[in-house]
């Protein structure tokens, strides 16, 4: 049996190069609700002075953001994703990612869209709990917290 592969800085988070052409694509239609959380919540180090990427090919996935440093990855489950079979690839996904040592955040497009101090508070909390010791490697945007 293949050993699972853990994602570290030796083989670049399990980044998939063979998936980029459908990264960039993704990352050129995101929904509503993954511009907005980029927009007002991940993007220029605004959790804690983390960077996130968009649409980051990941094992034989492609996840909707990821945190390097902090192995964490957040997901914006849309409509499409109440069926039964999108739900069981979720699952899937998530079970890879996580035996390959990531940690995963899955969100609606509502909570997006209709609470998004909530959703920042919880992405917070779990980048606490993941808990890094030291600072950030990137200072915070100046005026945030």
């Amino acid at each position: 049996m293949r050993e699972k592969p853990k994602a570290d800085e030796t083989n670049n988070y399990a980044y998939n190069k063979w998936l980029q052409p459908f990264a960039n694509n993704l990352r050129k239609k995101m929904t509503k609700a993954e511009a907005c959380l980029w927009k007002y919540a991940l993007r220029a180090g605004r959790i804690k002075g983390y960077q996130f990427r968009r649409q980051r090919a990941v094992l034989q996935y492609i996840a909707d953001f990821l945190c390097k440093e902090l192995k964490l990855v957040i997901e914006v489950d849309g409509v499409t994703h109440l069926d039964d079979e999108t739900g069981e690839k979720d699952k899937q996904k998530s079970r890879a990612l996580e035996s390959a040592g990531f940690t995963i955040i899955r969100f609606t497009d509502e909570d997006v869209l209709k609470n998004m101090s909530g959703v920042i508070q919880r992405i917070e909390k779990v980048v606490d709990a993941i808990g890094l010791s030291g600072p950030p490697p990137y200072p915070p945007p100046a005026g945030d917290k």
